[in-house]
């Protein structure tokens, strides 16, 4: 395998800050004096506990807050991973759990789309599935860059990202618009530049869900999914990315739970609690020498066949270097301990994980630990250079299906009467207020779960129409695997796509297309993925004429919209 490497012009920046591609990956394997004498004043129990990284919510009050101080002062946990609240909240709490720890924490956060997708007042960018449609690939490693910076403001150091699943099946509830798409040449490139993007700037990066969680239909948060293929058909798909992402440096290996009965038979093992799978194909055979993480430990797909503490004792026997989202610390502790004693476990093998950790933690610049800066947070996670990366990104997705009579761009027209239609919508969106900038249209609205009553009178309205713009939207800011609308709803739009001049906007999970029988008879269909404002904005722009569509798409859909479509 051909190692890519990436050299800086050395007269621009002094010798030592030359980036190899796998400096990462040698610095956590190396001797280093700062780990050395960090790990000497660490207890055995310490050892094991700097190899656990435990869930932090900024916005559950300061019961929550008190309980994680209490690990992190009694155990002396490894890590933090932080989930929903709000940045300044967050950064005020990180000051304080790293005041109280006796190591500086590794601090983590699963921001798949920035941090955004955990707080509130920050930049959200798209998820893999609209990235997945772009052509141009150093836009994905802005965004990779971008969201470095802002993980670096707000005090981080590790994301659980890029997901390099390969979504080859369009049923699956809990991978689908996570992933870049069906294509693994293009799940390759893309997830690379997002990595590629953070590492370069210092933030260390995770692949997941190895070894590939895009073709199952069970979701791991809730049940432990099979997947029943074995070495030839995961080498010639799945594997592809993660080979990919290894051989050019990432720091990261998330281990799914997903249960793959040839690759290891034992019943109701999940990969990540599987020696075969975590240590002799990942470690040995794929020579993956950076972190190798589990998927959260409080996941069902764990939990429901594996006791807490037992599970961590197996995770670590398998082969894995850190344990996330414990159910217990105390639990895992002694289970752990108790594994050493009776020879399950080795202490030499906890220490050499132990060293690794100190590395990375070293490598993210923790031994020049200090405090996050309060002032100004908020407009620095909110940098005009990230609304342009946004922009840049909504406008290199937009996905132009169909264009029958080269309906779009839509002019205004002397007598010719348009509608503009929201679907799941209750009032006017960005994307309608824009196209009433540049056109004479009536707005209608069809909410989710709208009575019979209403459908009929809408329907005779919108019939009266020459011209019908319908957008459509999903229940929330993030793409759903079902848009939520009842039958009625659905005949509606399926029935005004095949009786009128139609242009459809969706922006949702593309995959959504397949719930309308008839939508392929519209005029035009565009395609945005997600209902980000800057995306609406876009597609207001292309439908209006002001924007070439540039979007491919990344899966197929059914046997009208196939992957690689647009126009």
């Amino acid at each position: 395998m051909h190692h890519t490497v990436v050299f800086k012009p050395t007269n621009i920046e002094p010798e030592d800050t030359i980036q190899y591609p796998n400096a990462l990956i040698t610095a956590l394997n190396r001797k280093n004096k700062w780990v050395d004498s960090v790990f000497k004043r660490l207890t055995p129990d310490e050892r094991i506990t700097q190899l656990m990284m435990i869930e932090v919510f900024s916005n559950q009050g300061p019961k929550h807050e008190e309980d994680v101080l209490n690990l992190i002062k009694r155990y002396k946990v490894g890590g933090l991973i932080f989930f929903q609240g709000g940045p300044v909240r967050q950064a005020k709490l990180t000051n304080k759990l790293q005041a109280a720890s006796k190591v500086p924490l590794l601090i983590g956060m699963d921001a798949e789309s920035g941090v955004g997708m955990r707080m509130d007042s920050a930049m959200q960018y798209p998820l893999p599935m609209l990235l997945g449609a772009i052509n141009n690939d150093s836009l994905i490693y802005r965004m990779g860059a971008e969201m470095a910076y802002e993980f670096k403001r707000l005090g981080m150091h590790l994301n659980f990202a890029p997901v390099v699943d390969v979504n080859n099946n369009p049923q699956n509830p809990i991978i689908s618009y996570r992933a870049f798409g069906e294509n693994k040449e293009d799940v390759s490139s893309k997830s690379l530049a997002q990595m590629l993007g953070m590492q370069d700037n210092g933030i260390i990066a995770t692949a997941k869900h190895f070894p590939g969680h895009g073709d199952t239909d069970v979701d791991s948060h809730h049940d432990l999914p099979i997947i029943p293929y074995g070495r030839d058909r995961l080498d010639s798909l799945e594997l592809y990315p993660f080979r990919h992402l290894i051989n050019s440096g990432v720091g990261g290996m998330m281990v799914g739970h997903i249960h793959m009965p040839k690759l290891d038979s034992t019943a109701n093992l999940p990969a990540s609690l599987s020696k075969p799978i975590t240590t002799d194909l990942l470690r040995k055979e794929l020579d993956f020498a950076g972190l190798i993480f589990t998927d959260a430990m409080v996941m069902k797909g764990v939990t429901k066949y594996f006791k807490p503490g037992e599970a961590e004792v197996m995770a670590l026997e398998a082969g894995n270097d850190v344990l996330e989202r414990l159910v217990s610390v105390p639990k895992a502790l002694a289970a752990i301990k108790k594994a050493i004693r009776e020879g399950r476990l080795s202490q030499k093998e906890i220490d050499r994980r132990c060293k690794k950790v100190l590395a990375a933690k070293h490598w993210v610049g923790l031994n020049h630990y200090a405090p996050i800066a309060l002032d100004s947070l908020h407009q620095d996670l909110n940098r005009s250079r990230a609304h342009e990366t946004l922009r840049r990104l909504a406008e290199g997705s937009l996905t132009l299906l169909k264009n029958k009579k080269h309906q779009i761009p839509i002019e205004n027209k002397k007598r010719r009467s348009v509608a503009s239609l929201a679907i799941g919508a209750t009032s006017s969106t960005v994307f309608q207020q824009r196209i009433k900038r540049s056109l004479a249209v009536k707005e209608f609205f069809l909410p989710r779960k709208s009575n019979a009553k209403y459908i009929k009178k809408l329907r005779k309205d919108l019939l009266k129409h020459d011209l019908i713009i319908l957008s459509i939207y999903g229940p929330s800011i993030r793409p759903s695997n079902s848009l939520g609308l009842g039958p009625e709803d659905r005949a509606l739009i399926n029935e005004l796509a095949r009786k009128k001049r139609s242009v459809v906007v969706l922006f949702d999970n593309a995959y959504t297309l397949d719930h309308f029988a008839d939508i392929h008879q519209a005029t035009s269909i565009l395609v945005g993925y997600q209902q980000l404002p800057a995306i609406q904005a876009a597609a207001a722009s292309l439908v209006l004429g002001k924007l070439e569509p540039a979007g491919k798409l990344p899966v197929t859909v059914n046997k009208h919209f196939k992957y690689g479509d647009g126009l």
